[in-house]
């Protein structure tokens, strides 16, 4: 009894430890003090979670509070938020309602708290169709209160940081949900801090050795960078002394995740990136008036000392993004032969991109309404796509995301205008960003004057005229060149609209044919003229025939009229009893052992021949890094994690993923791809089939080399146990002289 009660102890002086800390934090902001509600809330909270832990096993208040300490401290917001965040859980996990919150704390804090309680649990429920409705409900409730998402993103960064106490399944679940979703929302609202620990906390968690390996050579390498660092900017300084700034020089190193990304998209190892180390010059401007002109005095006066990229000068101060960050970017020759990027900032300008935007908004207690234009664009947009019926709960989840990760290009309207629009932008998103109808009757555009087709990228400092007629209606290829979520969103919805006028018209049509000639409209009579049309199922008949691109006449009826009796006979068979085969399959599927998504799949020898599927997309072998992903048929798919399907499968159907481990014995054979290149030499081909053959005695499944202008490129196709084989392979081949690179390629 006594050792209860220490440890009761223990944990009440953890919370009254937790919450003084917040108050803290909170009393050293430049925020009104109003500790009473503050207060008033975490008693509230603790009162409602009382004697419930959390899977680590400390007390569930301490998530509230960690979640409050981040809002305050990490992204800077006042006390509504602050008692938002400690209340967050109390209405999903306790017995008191919204109407209980309303009537202590008011509606403000009351209407944040339900918003936050409506997309509870993670953005994605058990299924896609639940997630999808999740999602819709944040950016609903954010459209209404921005504060709700970045409560939810504090939530989601705690729960990230407290990782380690879950599940493997529950972790790939989590934290891929994480880097499909969270990571681009924190960046979009300009939260650069939060984006990147998200960013690397999922990629530790999913890819842990190369997170460790990653590390240990960042670690390695810091003393020379440190000498780098301190030679590049010791003339800088004396330069910036000369000019009579305030200023501090500090050293951004790039994030293990931002270098593990490279290494992938690039296909080079760590040694290969030339850009870990950029520079941030953040100075105090002497008046509001200078800040903008003193950020390019300092470029002038950097540039004399070093070399400028003539390509990388990247002006955020004029143009600020969408999410509010400003600053100059220059890239500069040092003297060790490297180019080094140099960021330019003021205090003002660095503390919009550290803790975001949206702590400059127009919710910001204590002060004014900020200019809060480009965000309020963005959210209207959102609005928009919402408006519009979803078809698809994956779709819609992609069509957002292409402009959560956008980078911005600014184009002109005809009359001088400026228009932020997403990177790779086409005339035709262009068009539908300024009105829907303009974007569904768009037959061209001229960009600086020149006529261009609708798939026309458009690039920084365009001048865009679209031209319209009112006879062009939406083509189903224009899918296929829109980029934005707004354009796919109103094309997607314009042809299903379509489609559903065309179906009606086409169900009419043959309705009325069926009357005519006395013939009954079942199954398989529907089913004969699908084929005799050549169209996939009925919906597909129906939309061609209400768009008249056939009629039904004497063939038709001659296919029908042959078998009438037959068909009728063989439609009663199908209607009222299922055959011995079907009954047998599906008391097979119901009698089937369900499977246990906790346990850590061991794929062994046997089981990756009898039970599972090794996924056609990324083709894993032993010693990748893997998971098991329960199919809509009850069969594992056996997926790399970073394959971008089992991202897509991690955020949509999280539930349904199983971690996994290799356990084979190099006993059987996997097909991987290598791709080689390098300078062209006589016996070229004959020692890199000696090599992989004889000297490795691996079999080569296929080879394909091309030679052109003295340079070689090949793929080579081989069957191997394990990543340690292609990793042997790769260093025996790269030894070959001449040969420049080699790695393992997706087919």
């Amino acid at each position: 009894m006594d050792i209860d009660k220490n440890e009761q102890m223990t944990d009440e002086e953890m919370i009254e430890k937790g919450f003084q800390e917040l108050l803290n934090d909170y009393l050293g902001t430049r925020h009104r003090k109003r500790v009473e509600i503050i207060t008033k809330a975490f008693n509230f909270a603790n009162q409602a979670h009382k004697g419930i832990k959390r899977q680590s096993g400390e007390p569930y208040i301490m998530h509230p509070i960690a979640v409050a300490k981040i809002v305050c401290n990490e992204i800077g917001l006042g006390s509504t938020s602050i008692c938002s965040a400690l209340l967050h859980d109390v209405v999903e996990d306790t017995d008191y309602t919204i109407e209980d919150i309303e009537n202590i704390f008011g509606p403000k804090i009351a209407q944040i708290v339900n918003g936050l309680t409506k997309i509870s649990g993670g953005i994605f429920g058990a299924n896609a169709s639940a997630q999808a409705e999740n999602f819709k409900k944040l950016l609903l409730t954010m459209s209404d209160d921005i504060r709700v998402i970045l409560i939810k993103i504090a939530d989601r960064l705690h729960n990230m940081r407290t990782l380690g106490s879950l599940l493997p399944n529950k972790q790939y679940k989590i934290a891929g949900e994480t880097l499909y979703i969270y990571a681009p929302l924190a960046n979009r609202l300009g939260l650069n801090k939060i984006k990147t620990e998200l960013e690397n906390l999922s990629f530790k968690y999913e890819h842990p050795e190369i997170y460790t390996d990653i590390k240990g050579k960042l670690k390695a390498t810091e003393a020379h960078r440190d000498e780098v660092f301190k030679n590049f900017t010791a003339p800088i300084r004396s330069q910036l002394d000369k000019m009579g700034l305030k200023y501090e020089i500090i050293a951004r190193v790039k994030s293990i995740y931002s270098i593990w990304n490279k290494m992938q998209t690039k296909n080079i190892p760590f040694e290969e990136i030339y850009d870990l180390l950029a520079v941030r010059i953040i100075f105090i401007p002497k008046n509001e008036e200078e800040e903008l002109n003193e950020c390019f005095n300092i470029y002038v006066s950097i540039s004399r000392i070093y070399r400028p990229h003539p390509d990388r000068l990247r002006d955020w101060v004029s143009h600020p993004k969408a999410n509010g960050y400003q600053a100059l970017h220059v890239t500069l020759m040092g003297t060790n032969g490297q180019w080094i990027e140099v960021q330019i900032r003021s205090d003002r300008m660095n503390e919009v991109a550290e803790q975001g935007f949206a702590a400059h908004w127009k919710y910001k207690e204590g002060g004014g309404s900020e200019d809060e234009g480009e965000l309020e664009k963005w959210l209207r947009t959102i609005k928009e796509i919402l408006d519009d019926p979803q078809p698809d709960a994956i779709d819609f989840l992609d069509t957002i995301k292409l402009n959560l990760f956008a980078s911005e290009i600014f184009v002109f309207t005809p009359k001088g205008e400026i228009k932020t629009m997403p990177q790779n932008s086409t005339a035709l998103d262009f068009a539908f960003s300024i009105h829907t109808f303009l974007g569904s009757h768009c037959i061209g555009a001229k960009v600086n004057h020149k006529l261009v087709p609708l798939s026309h990228k458009l690039e920084s400092g365009d001048q865009v005229e679209i031209l319209t007629s009112r006879s062009q209606r939406v083509q189903p290829s224009w899918e296929n060149f829109a980029t934005t979520a707004k354009a796919k969103a109103k094309i997607l919805a314009i042809l299903k609209k379509e489609q559903r006028t065309a179906q009606k018209e086409g169900e009419a049509l043959l309705l009325e044919f069926f009357k005519n000639e006395e013939l009954r409209p079942d199954p398989s009579n529907i089913e004969k003229l699908c084929k005799l049309h050549n169209t996939a199922n009925k919906d597909e008949f129906l939309t061609s025939l209400g768009s008249q691109k056939f009629i039904l006449g004497e063939t038709d009826r001659n296919i029908l009229v042959e078998k009438a009796g037959a068909s009728w006979k063989k439609y009663l068979t199908f209607s009222f009893g299922a055959s011995k085969d079907q009954k047998e399959k599906l008391e097979e599927k119901q009698n089937a052992e369900p499977i246990d998504k906790k346990k850590i799949l061991k794929l062994t020898e046997d089981t990756i021949q009898k039970n599972y599927k090794i996924a056609a997309c990324c083709k894993p072998i032993p010693g990748d890094d893997v998971l098991g992903y329960v199919d809509e048929n009850n069969e594992i798919i056996i997926h790399k994690r970073q394959c971008p399907i089992a991202n897509k499968l991690k955020s949509s159907y999280g539930n349904r993923i199983i971690a996994a481990d290799w356990d084979t014995h190099k006993t059987l054979y996997f097909p991987v791809l290598l791709y080689v290149n390098g300078i062209d030499s006589v016996g070229m081909l004959n020692q890199i089939t000696q090599i992989i053959s004889q000297q490795l005695n691996v079999n080569i499944r296929k080879l394909t080399i091309e030679a052109n202008d003295g340079i070689f490129e090949g793929k080579v196709q081989l069957y191997v146990h394990d990543v340690e084989d292609v990793k042997t392979i790769c260093e025996n081949l790269r030894k070959i002289k001449n040969v420049k690179e080699v790695k393992r390629i997706e087919e």
